[in-house]
């Protein structure tokens, strides 16, 4: 274990999962038995067998979840997830529900919720559009559309101000470029020239802050960030926090961060939700359920280096019930 983590601190995780298979702690069922769950969870539901339940949907992936909705419906001719809403309640509620929506429509629903009724909640609304890929971005807008009859961009519009608004609209294109592995130097220099140069007033220029965010490789932002650091008389993150304001400072930063070492992003992000009184379940549930087949154990591994303490040990000492049994088997194991 010691080893591994020695391996992973090395490499920017976030961006191997193509070359390392997947991160996630939620792998496919290999015993994979779509009509055997139907009818266990449909026994599960008459019985109010909530440990059947989670068993089931912690125990497979997004893609065989979907199998078994598919099959629910054929067979009883009613929606798995309406049901499992009537006996189910509260936290648990929302992880076995998150878990059976595909990953665009999870997206979606949390996106829709940060923007609901009085206040807009920026935190949520950054961190998700800040960390899914184009590819990601552009199914959730999909989903959004289907499902709400509404389109993302003019939802966004209406709920946040300038620049923040432009900033979450430049992520929604989708137009960040993949990690090609070549290193284009002179774009590096130019792009960190860029984010030093003032305008009028001695102001950035934000538009242009803006592009590159949003537009540039993690792996070619990781290089931008280390020349401008080392060209400049402050850090990148040191000129965000003079230069900028609000929640537009916030996501630049958060985007700084998460460019720089996703999975510690959210670790750290989880270690907020459970730290000092109270635990912000909404965090913990989205990350967890969000994260689980991409890049958890890579988190598990920031949050166990940054904290000298597991995440699953976490999760077992602040969060209780079927709730906290539902975490534990999407964390699924101990990191000593």
């Amino acid at each position: 274990m010691v080893f591994t983590q020695e391996i992973l601190s090395y490499l920017h995780i976030a961006d191997k999962t193509g070359a390392w298979g997947t991160l996630g702690t939620i792998k496919p069922n290999k015993s994979f038995d779509p009509e055997v769950d139907v009818e266990k969870l449909n026994k599960a539901l008459q019985d109010k067998g909530n440990q059947t339940i989670i068993d089931i949907v912690t125990g497979i992936n997004n893609d065989q979840r979907q199998e078994v909705v598919k099959l629910y419906k054929e067979l009883f001719q009613q929606d798995l997830t309406e049901n499992l809403k009537k006996n189910l309640s509260g936290n648990l509620e929302k992880v076995i529900v998150g878990l059976l929506k595909t990953p665009a429509a999870y997206d979606a629903h949390e996106l829709k919720a940060t923007m609901k009724g009085l206040g807009t909640d920026e935190a949520t609304l950054t961190e998700i559009l800040c960390t899914r890929t184009s590819q990601q971005l552009q199914e959730i807008q999909a989903c959004y559309k289907k499902e709400f009859q509404k389109d993302l961009e003019k939802d966004i519009t209406s709920d946040t101000n300038q620049p923040y608004r432009d900033l979450l609209l430049a992520l929604t294109l989708g137009k960040r470029e993949k990690d090609s592995g070549i290193i284009d130097y002179g774009l590096i220099y130019q792009d960190s020239k860029i984010l030093s140069t003032l305008g009028p007033k001695n102001t950035p220029n934000i538009v242009q802050w803006i592009t590159i965010f949003t537009e540039r490789s993690s792996g070619h932002l990781r290089r931008v960030f280390g020349h401008y650091d080392n060209t400049n008389t402050v850090t990148v993150e040191e000129s965000i926090r003079k230069n900028f304001k609000g929640d537009f400072q916030k996501a630049m930063l958060s985007l700084v961060s998460i460019m720089k070492n996703a999975p510690l992003y959210f670790a750290e992000k989880l270690h907020s939700a459970m730290k000092g009184l109270g635990t912000n379940e909404d965090t913990l549930t989205r990350i967890l359920v969000s994260r689980s087949e991409i890049d958890l154990l890579s988190i598990r591994v920031e949050y166990r280096k940054k904290y000298g303490k597991s995440l699953y040990s976490s999760i077992l000492s602040e969060v209780k019930g079927d709730y906290r049994t539902a975490l534990l088997l999407l964390c699924r194991a101990e990191d000593v």
